[in-house]
């Protein structure tokens, strides 16, 4: 079984008030987290851009701080117009992407979270079959990428509120099977499960994670604040996590803040840890 919990934190409310990539770091630690899931889009305009020699100093900053880069999230939110849905646009959106995931594994990440709503619309008319075969001949490639260069690619499902094209760990896990790589796997984001779900997210963990599929968690409310800032049941989401035998990193994912970005980030690791130290 799991013992001590490993807290990664998503840094862009840190990025968005201004803080460095230092004194997001400073913050972070000084929170007892032991990495930061980054966001390249907070750090750089066109992370795909990024040169390796830029993302070997990127690195060198952050663990000169005592952190790791855990993974990278947002991966499509600063291309507006790429999509992995669109056929025109698969091409270009590929190529981003593996540079993403060779990125990533440049800066000692792990796991990369594809979620980007905006960036995976249904065809109009297409069947769902249609659409999750083209994602995985879509996505074929990029687990090939992320299997040489040691990294897992998540695909995240998301509230139907936010796309109509995998909205639930069922379907995340429908796609893992047709794509066939270990590489490529699915995740739960709390917040998102909470909404879009028919079961509670603590029964979603019970059922997904011990089957191999789900190699992720995103912690947030379905407020869209940080774990402890709204109502949902952190202590038996992690009693639940912590039966799974979890051992990764769970990564700290609010949307909004309650006071200041590291306060919120305080609230989100102190609920977590209490929970997770509450079931053992």
């Amino acid at each position: 079984m799991a013992e001590a919990l490993q807290v990664s934190l998503c840094n862009e409310l840190l990025a968005d008030e201004g803080l460095s990539v230092d004194a997001q770091c400073e913050v972070a630690a000084a929170l007892g987290y032991m990495g930061l899931e980054l966001a390249l889009g907070s750090l750089v305009p066109r992370p795909h851009e990024m040169t390796d020699a830029e993302a070997d100093a990127l690195r060198a900053r952050i663990e000169g701080h005592g952190l790791q880069v855990t993974g990278l999230h947002w991966l499509l939110a600063p291309y507006p117009d790429l999509s992995i849905t669109d056929p025109d646009r698969q091409a270009e959106t590929g190529a981003v992407l593996d540079r993403l995931i060779t990125l990533c594994a440049r800066l000692g990440g792990t796991v990369l979270v594809h979620g980007s709503p905006a960036q995976r619309r249904a065809v109009d008319g297409e069947d769902p079959a249609r659409t999750r075969d083209r994602l995985a001949a879509f996505f074929a490639p990029r687990a090939e990428r992320a299997a040489s260069d040691g990294v897992t690619y998540c695909i995240e499902p998301l509230s139907p509120a936010e796309t109509d094209v995998i909205t639930t760990v069922a379907e995340g896990a429908d796609l893992v099977d047709a794509v066939g790589s270990p590489a490529f796997r699915t995740m739960i984001d709390t917040s998102a499960a909470g909404q879009g779900e028919d079961w509670p997210v603590a029964d979603l963990i019970r059922q997904w994670v011990p089957d191999g599929r789900v190699a992720h968690i995103q912690a947030n409310d379905t407020n869209r604040g940080a774990p402890g800032t709204g109502q949902d049941p952190f202590p038996a989401i992690m009693a639940a996590l912590r039966a799974s035998g979890w051992s990764a990193p769970v990564a700290v994912e609010p949307f909004r803040t309650t006071v200041s970005a590291s306060v919120t980030a305080a609230i989100g690791a102190a609920t977590l840890r209490t929970a997770w130290e509450a079931a053992a």
